[in-house]
């Protein structure tokens, strides 16, 4: 239909969907796995990212910075993983006006749980033989680094 149509870019069209796809694919094996913990996986991003920290805490805006996401999608985030008691807020020892989100032991205790989930389904890439999986990665790599992805 789109070539029929002279459309243009079906080679393109082709990749851009089948990595949205894939994406959405990804995304619901993740999120299912994640869901008896109480998880998506937006919220173990950040119980993963805190849990690698050496005190266990971070400032909000440093959150958004590494994990690329909206000032706003953090506040949510962490709004809901406070309600799960897995962290809290504080405010900086040395800086009032920062806010830091510390990761609760019981938030650790998720966030090995998670990344144990996650290691069980393969992060959502059952079916993908290892060579095909770093075939992919690469060519993402590559994509991501050309569209300003990395510093």
């Amino acid at each position: 239909n789109w070539a029929t149509r002279g459309w243009g870019g079906t080679d393109v069209m082709r990749a851009a969907t089948a990595i949205t796809r894939a994406h959405q694919i990804l995304h619901g094996r993740i999120d299912a796995a994640l869901a008896p913990l109480d998880l998506n996986f937006s919220r173990f991003e950040v119980l993963a990212l805190l849990s690698f920290t050496r005190a266990g805490e971070l400032p909000m805006g440093k959150i958004g910075d590494r994990l690329q996401v909206h000032a706003a999608s953090v506040t949510n985030t962490i709004q809901r993983l406070e309600v799960l008691g897995f962290v809290d807020r504080i405010r900086h020892q040395d800086d009032g006006r920062t806010v830091l989100a510390r990761l609760l032991p019981v938030g650790r205790t998720a966030a090995q749980a998670g990344a144990e989930a996650l290691a069980a389904i393969e992060y959502g890439l059952e079916g993908l033989q290892p060579e095909e999986r770093d075939r992919v990665a690469e060519a993402l790599v590559e994509f991501r680094a050309a569209n300003g992805d990395f510093a």
